[in-house]
């Protein structure tokens, strides 16, 4: 989740597609210019630990736009496919 995040802050659109699980994978990938990634917190984490094939991570983003400051929650859920993670899909909320 943290190299996600920092691929998201850097705008790297080839690791998010190659750590992104083929069956949920977008074909492009756009970035907002305006938006900068400040800070990640890892809320909750479900399995996904060495000896799982399944793992859930609920995190909060904060971020600035502008003048403004916000924050993204997401529960992301992720597959171990060989020995890397993918993420698969998320619920934000």
């Amino acid at each position: 989740m943290r190299s996600r995040f920092t691929a998201f802050a850097l705008h790297d659109a080839s690791y998010l597609r190659a750590s992104w699980h083929e069956s949920t994978r977008p074909t492009t990938i756009d970035f907002d210019d305006d938006l900068v990634w400040k800070r990640l917190v890892i809320v909750d984490r479900v399995a996904g630990g060495p000896f799982d094939r399944e793992g859930v991570v609920e995190f909060e983003a904060f971020f600035r736009e502008g003048a403004e400051r916000g924050s993204l929650r997401e529960r992301s859920r992720f597959v171990r496919e060989g020995r890397s993670w993918l993420y698969l899909d998320g619920q934000v909320g």
